[in-house]
């Protein structure tokens, strides 16, 4: 089964930018779509968007869209997730997760539907 190790999370200023990857290994990363999630204290797993195996489709959540972009590298087996404009509210858990399928319905890349999970990297936006 394939393994997920998040890194880059750290602490950064409001209105700064941060770069999250996630590199995966033990298993076929080309046969996996990539999501990304993040956990606040006291708050349900939300989805922040996804891209497709070979990388030709992406699609964002709602509190995403338009300040994060996901990308892929299947030769280095890595995926990552770009964040601009921060926000204190984007502070959490941040987690990459592979689907042996990608979709891009609505609540279709749920939490409840991801086959394997990193262990997670903690992002701080403090003002």
């Amino acid at each position: 089964q394939v393994q997920l190790v998040e890194f880059g999370g750290g602490m950064v200023q409001v209105g700064g930018s941060l770069t999250l990857s996630c590199a995966a290994s033990n298993g076929p990363f080309g046969a996996y779509a990539i999501g990304w999630f993040r956990q606040a204290p006291g708050k349900e797993r939300e989805f922040l968007g996804a891209i497709s195996k070979l990388g030709y489709s992406t699609h964002y959540g709602r509190s995403s869209q338009g300040r994060f972009a996901i990308s892929r590298d299947n030769a280095e087996s890595t995926a990552s997730l770009q964040m601009f404009a921060l926000k204190p509210e984007d502070t959490a858990v941040y987690y990459c997760a592979a689907r042996r399928e990608y979709c891009s319905g609505d609540g279709c890349f749920s939490a409840e539907t991801v086959d394997f999970w990193g262990q997670g990297t903690q992002v701080t936006v403090s003002s």
